[in-house]
């Protein structure tokens, strides 16, 4: 499944956050969302969510307009994990997973034990195998951001929608996190900070500053060493590496003399 944005905006008030933002993620590709904070990434990804509509534009799936959608409809085909996830919810990792199958049941429907298989399945796929039991509150901030997935997995979305996923993941979950998610076959958007997982892990990237689309394209059209430094403030050297994925390496810039 394809989604797609177009021309969006969106305004607070008087400050404007989104303008003539499109966007357009093929089914099956891995679409990275670029740019330093505050230059729209979360806030297009709540757009693209159906958490917040758009004062101007569309967003698109499949090519129908999602405001035309029932939500339990989308639900079925667009997961979403968010940057955040509550500290203090009385239940366990099991029960945490199994809220990603309510689009599938029928409303009061019991747990079925297809939906028990599939939670076990998307929890190992998260390298959390036989976590079911274990209390949600006792979590490390990315063990949680794990278990978000893997609720996102079971929901057995064909769009699924990621706001900073590696933030609070080591460096072994981040590379396999973004590994799985390339190979599969679910169209991904994902808000990223990190330039050199992006270059390598992702179809297209879109890098974005002030709530516009500075570039958007493969990472090595976008990600460009004067690019990056003009939107980041930081200087890069990029490059492939012997496999021929786009690399990028940071380093702070010089500091001007007086």
């Amino acid at each position: 499944m394809r989604i797609e944005a177009r021309d969006i905006g969106r305004r607070l008030r008087d400050v404007t956050l989104l303008a003539e933002v499109t966007l357009h993620a093929p089914s099956g590709s891995t679409v990275g969302l670029l740019g330093p904070n505050g230059s729209g990434k979360s806030t297009l990804l709540r757009l693209l969510a159906g958490l917040d509509r758009p004062d101007d534009g569309r967003v698109l799936l499949d090519g129908v307009d999602r405001a035309s959608l029932p939500r339990r409809a989308v639900a079925r085909h667009v997961a979403v994990v968010s940057q955040h996830t509550p500290d203090d919810a009385d239940l366990t990792v099991g029960d945490v997973v199994l809220l990603g199958r309510i689009p599938h049941r029928a409303r009061l429907a019991p747990v079925t034990a297809g939906d028990l298989a599939r939670t076990a399945a998307a929890l190992a796929r998260a390298g959390l195998a036989g976590w079911e039991h274990r209390a949600w509150p006792s979590l490390s901030g990315g063990e949680r951001q794990r278990v978000a997935i893997a609720r996102a997995l079971v929901q057995e979305p064909d769009v699924l929608l990621l706001d900073e996923p590696t933030n609070h993941l080591d460096i072994h979950h981040r590379f396999a996190l973004l590994e799985d998610l390339s190979r599969s076959s679910v169209t991904v958007v994902a808000a990223l900070h990190d330039l050199d997982l992006a270059a390598q892990y992702c179809d297209e990237t879109v890098l974005m500053d002030h709530g516009r689309v500075v570039a958007c394209g493969p990472p090595s059209a976008v990600l460009t060493e004067e690019r990056i430094e003009r939107v980041f403030g930081v200087a890069a050297e990029v490059g492939s590496d012997r496999y021929g994925r786009h690399r990028v390496s940071l380093r702070a810039a010089p500091a001007e003399g007086p």
